[in-house]
């Protein structure tokens, strides 16, 4: 059960249209996690914070995170794998025909069928650095944002970011994805007036030793409003960029709200 489902139930409540008892019944009735020996799948991450558990594959057998996804996608009607390498995606496509295997984002998901928030850019600096983009569309996506993607922007030819500028103001917050020095985000971070995600990739030669290179320039920003996950991580970019999307459009609609003077 979803905090959707929660109150509609409990407006049914107040309304007269449902006892008392019949609503713990049917509280009761929707488990909090759900036992599988290998994995305690967490039921109530939908009514925490919105959606269900999202999957990471590496470290599981295929089979084990085909029974997980399986088990979220009864309940919620939805779910998403990340890091799936190919069986896993055989598993995943076996036990769940309505999956979709994105392969440059390296994930598998079923996607909710409902209208997406605008509101992310997803500005990338090579097309090495796709997969890690991928990453964080199709992670928006399952959280109910469509991202506008920006790509191979990197700062070797700045003036094919410029050329952009539309799309970096209409954004309420920027995902910057680069490898080699990691300039593109302070870049981003000094012609955009809202958060910018930067997201370091393991693409380089030697002496980016991996994405730390990228990692240490993105943290030492001089830019203001730069934040920065961890190497390759375009699953915590899109993450956090949902939510602060979803927060920023939230508070914006309050505050068109205004009282009427009497």
């Amino acid at each position: 059960m979803d905090a959707a489902a929660v109150r509609r139930l409990l407006e049914s409540v107040r309304a007269g249209e449902l006892g008392v008892e019949e609503a713990e019944r049917r509280l009761k009735a929707s488990p909090a996690y759900a036992d599988l020996d290998f994995a305690t799948v967490d039921h109530h991450r939908n009514l925490r914070q919105g959606h269900p558990e999202i999957v990471f594959a590496p470290g599981k057998k295929p089979d084990q995170a085909a029974r997980i996804a399986s088990e979220i996608h009864q309940r919620a009607g939805r779910v998403l794998v990340t890091r799936v390498e190919p069986a896993h995606v055989r598993a995943l496509l076996r036990a769940l025909p309505d999956a979709v295997h994105h392969e440059t984002a390296r994930a598998v998901a079923v996607l909710p069928e409902l209208e997406r928030e605008t509101g992310i850019a997803i500005v990338s600096a090579g097309t090495a650095d796709q997969e890690v983009a991928e990453e964080a569309r199709v992670t928006c996506r399952y959280l109910g944002h469509e991202p506008e993607m920006v790509t191979d922007v990197g700062v070797a030819g700045v003036h094919r970011l410029l050329r952009h500028s539309d799309a970096l103001q209409r954004a309420r917050v920027v995902i910057a994805v680069a490898g080699m020095e990691g300039a593109l985000a302070s870049v981003v971070g000094g012609l955009v007036g809202v958060a910018v995600i930067a997201v370091p990739t393991s693409v380089g030669y030697g002496a980016s030793f991996g994405g730390i290179a990228a990692l240490l320039a993105m943290l030492n920003s001089c830019a203001s409003g730069v934040t920065v996950v961890n190497i390759d991580n375009g699953f915590g970019a899109g993450y956090a960029a949902s939510v602060i999307n979803r927060l920023v459009r939230e508070v914006k609609a309050s505050a068109d709200i205004q009282p009427v003077n009497s």
